[in-house]
């Protein structure tokens, strides 16, 4: 099952965090988190991938993805009910897992406010909630 869900107006800007709660459908491959400016213009692609029991971050920018930041720290299944808060710090994106464990990404375009934020795969959100 492939749900979607889009926010295409927001005004995220540095500093604000992300805080979203959902769950993960029991019989996924994965999900994917994109923060950005619009759907081929992203800041930052979170990408758990269960199969291969890793988080793959990128940026995209037009057709042109860059290189993938692979982390092996998968603290939640498929089934699991889970927490991520995704802050946006301006040179860098952090994403604080379940667990507590901090990954960071590098805003390799630059952006200074992300208005884009896309959920899609396996993961169906209960609540989102931004924090300055």
């Amino acid at each position: 099952m492939s749900e979607k869900f889009e926010i295409t107006n927001m005004d995220m800007r540095a500093g604000t965090s992300l805080k979203l709660k959902g769950k993960i459908d029991d019989n996924c491959d994965g999900f994917v988190i994109n923060l950005g400016q619009g759907t081929d213009k992203l800041g930052l692609h979170f990408n758990p991938r269960f199969k291969e029991s890793t988080i793959v971050c990128n940026s995209r920018d037009g057709s042109q993805w860059g290189r993938e930041q692979r982390e092996n720290h998968l603290c939640f299944s498929p089934g699991s009910e889970v927490k991520l808060t995704m802050t946006f710090e301006g040179d860098k994106f952090k994403v604080k897992l379940p667990d507590g464990h901090e990954l960071t990404f590098p805003n390799r375009l630059g952006h200074s406010h992300l208005s884009y934020l896309g959920v899609q795969g396996g993961f169906s959100i209960s609540s989102f909630k931004f924090e300055e």
